[in-house]
């Protein structure tokens, strides 16, 4: 009898990429911006973590602007981390733009374009309006359909009660279609738009909360609507300057949004529209939400960027710029002048640097644990030992990625906790930077265009 293969079933849904950073979750910091040992998926660098922090505090109180700090260290660090601890921190409410050195040179549009662009993706408007809502809990709906097809167009009534009242509204052929897209029934709790006649479903009434319908786990339940069915509301909505520029200078609008076709913006579109956005704030319309912009690789920057970012930073809508770099004393891109981490000393006197430690060999052990933890792979207390050694030795980067390796060769010898032989295994299948480079040079001779004899023969034809 042949042997019956049952596919095994996934949820689609809960499957998630896993991502070098996305065991981050904040800065791991308490009330009073202190830094804990190990919270929210940073561990160590305490007093950069706490720079970070008083940074984000800055930000949320939205006073400052045109501030920026540098994030200095060696690479594995943690730099783009606390980056990201930075974004994850502020929340959905305030704009964070990344931004990668490399990028600008890559793009269809001048270089000062680019960086004009990430500054205006950096700065929320949150404007305001006041809109004229029908809100109430639906009794009943009645939907008049004709007997015979095309003959008339539906009509129906739609009934809606408060704790205070209750009425009944003639519906027309577009309210019905809305009705039928959202799927309202009686005892569904829902809000009208009076202008646009937009249909919002706000979730089902608790006095319907014991009827036997069928109803999922993610059903809301809220309260039937106090006083009048028909009240002003205050809308709130955020946007970034970047979008309304873009809306505003593409023939095609918002949609411009979606392809990314975006372009190069002229210079009076944005002085337009900072104009109608001044107006707005002087009438309590709208009010400006200053963000955080990033770029990391920031050495990758040449003279050019950096003297449009010094004149940029002095702008009043400017967003708190954070750049990160991994560069001792090198050359300035577009110049022969050398500086420190590779930027101008003009720029450099604006940053507030936050420097970052290597991790101590108990910190890499921490950090090891979460990355298990997060990639979903048991591994034993020895295998936990040795890697943690690796990580000293070579990098954290190249530990981390001996994890998934590693629980790759258990799974192929039908293991269920990844050993030592494991990690030894793929220890040996795949060489690190130092063994790597060792191997370059004891065969280097087999390789082609090798620069390192050439260098010696130069070097011994000057001590002769």
């Amino acid at each position: 009898m042949a042997e019956l293969k049952i596919s095994e079933m996934r949820d689609l849904t809960r499957i998630e990429r896993i991502g070098a950073h996305s065991h981050i979750r904040g800065l791991g910091l308490d009330s009073s911006l202190e830094p804990r040992l190990t919270s929210e998926g940073m561990v160590g660098q305490t007093s950069a973590r706490k720079a970070a922090g008083v940074i984000v505090k800055m930000v949320q109180e939205g006073k400052i602007a045109g501030r920026a700090v540098l994030l200095a260290g060696q690479p594995g660090t943690g730099k783009t981390a606390i980056a990201m601890g930075m974004a994850k921190s502020l929340g959905q409410e305030t704009p964070f733009a990344m931004l990668a050195g490399s990028e600008l040179y890559s793009l269809e549009m001048s270089k000062t374009e680019a960086l004009m662009q990430a500054f205006r993706k950096a700065i929320g408007v949150r404007i305001k309006e006041e809109a004229e809502v029908i809100e109430g809990e639906v009794v009943e709906v009645q939907i008049d359909r004709p007997a015979v097809a095309g003959a008339a167009s539906k009509t129906g009534k739609l009934t809606l009660k408060t704790t205070d009242m209750e009425t009944v509204y003639d519906l027309g052929a577009k309210m019905i279609e809305g009705l039928g897209k959202e799927k309202v029934q009686s005892g569904d709790v829902i809000a009208i738009d009076k202008a646009s006649g937009k249909i919002t479903k706000l979730g089902r009434s608790f006095s319907r909360s014991r009827d036997y319908d069928a109803m999922g786990p993610q059903t809301k339940f809220v309260q039937c609507p106090e006083g009048e069915l028909q009240k002003r509301k205050e809308i709130v909505h955020c946007v970034t300057l970047h979008e309304i520029d873009v809306i505003n200078s593409r023939t095609q609008g918002f949609l411009a949004l979606f392809t990314g076709d975006t372009g190069e913006i002229r210079a009076e579109v944005r002085e337009q529209i900072d104009t109608k956005v001044a107006e707005w704030r002087e009438e309590g319309k709208a009010e400006i939400v200053p963000g955080v912009l990033f770029i990391d690789e920031v050495h990758m920057l040449d003279i050019e960027c950096f003297s449009f970012l010094n004149r940029a930073l002095e702008n009043d809508m400017a967003p708190i710029l954070v750049v990160a770099t991994n560069r001792g004393i090198t050359t300035i891109r577009g110049t022969n002048y050398r500086s420190p981490h590779g930027i101008p000393i003009d720029f450099l006197d604006r940053l507030l640097i936050i420097s970052t430690q290597p991790y101590k060999e108990e910190e890499i052990r921490k950090i090891l644990d979460i990355r298990c933890q997060e990639e979903d792979v048991e591994m034993s207390e020895d295998a936990k030992v040795l890697l943690t050694k690796i990580g000293v030795n070579t990098s954290l980067r190249y530990a981390i990625h001996l994890i998934t390796s590693a629980a790759l060769a258990c799974q192929k010898r039908k293991g269920k906790i990844v050993e030592v032989e494991d990690i030894t295994r793929v220890y040996n299948l795949f060489y690190d930077v130092k063994r790597s480079t060792q191997y370059l040079m004891e065969y280097q001779s087999q390789y082609m265009f090798n620069q390192v004899e050439a260098e010696e023969d130069e070097t011994t034809a000057m001590v002769s």
